[in-house]
């Protein structure tokens, strides 16, 4: 099992690793692989298909339009994709979600459990995949040959809904001059660091996993 010592004692490497030479990137850590259905406007849409302009149903704001949508592949190197960027195996029901799905290492999920709300004051967690690791009923595997990932972009940051019943963060794409000036964010994530994260996705593994929600999303 890839622990978070692993991952920061090989954190470097891992950075070279992601990019060659020239600095262009060969490794994908984050977004959403390339055939994750989020909701829309016009009901679940695989993440590829959509476009600037489309509306995605966000956890905070309703339907917000997308500044953009960037893909990348998971693995671009002459080799072998190697295991630390391996997409994770989410098996039905680890969080609570209807069925399998699986994430980048890098991408933060957020997840509803009564730990994080008795150890945080909150229900909801963001935290980076690869803390779920440990968890029962969650494998890495290899991605496909030509694997992408895909990454939507809002004018604020936002967290959308996956049609397996989970909830991914994605990032803003406000220029930076808006924050140099001093434009707030409306609503600001953060996500749990390593350590916490490991303790709470321990605890909800001895707990059993975060049970399935009541009134989760079904047709959109």
């Amino acid at each position: 099992m890839l622990g978070w010592s692993e991952l920061e004692t090989n954190r470097d490497t891992a950075r070279a690793d992601a990019a060659d030479v020239s600095g262009a990137p060969r490794a994908a850590q984050s977004g959403l692989l390339s055939g994750t259905r989020v909701a829309t406007a016009f009901g679940w849409r695989p993440a590829q298909a959509l476009a600037a302009g489309d509306r995605v149903l966000t956890f905070d704001h309703g339907l917000q339009p997308l500044a953009d949508v960037t893909r990348h592949p998971v693995w671009a190197g002459g080799t072998a994709c190697p295991q630390r960027f391996w997409p994770l195996d989410i098996a039905r029901g680890v969080l609570g979600n209807r069925g399998p799905f699986r994430i980048m290492p890098g991408q933060a999920v957020m997840i509803e459990s009564d730990l994080a709300e008795s150890i945080y004051g909150d229900p909801f967690a963001l935290l980076p995949a690869l803390a779920l690791l440990q968890m029962r009923g969650v494998d890495r595997s290899p991605p496909p040959d030509r694997a992408e990932v895909v990454l939507l972009h809002f004018q604020e940051t936002q967290v959308v809904f996956a049609e397996p019943g989970v909830m991914f963060l994605c990032p803003a794409t406000r220029d930076l001059l808006d924050y140099a000036l001093g434009a707030t964010p409306a609503v600001t994530y953060d996500i749990l660091p390593p350590a916490d994260a490991q303790r709470l996705t321990a605890a909800m593994d001895r707990a059993g996993g975060v049970p399935s929600p009541d009134g989760a999303l079904g047709d959109v």
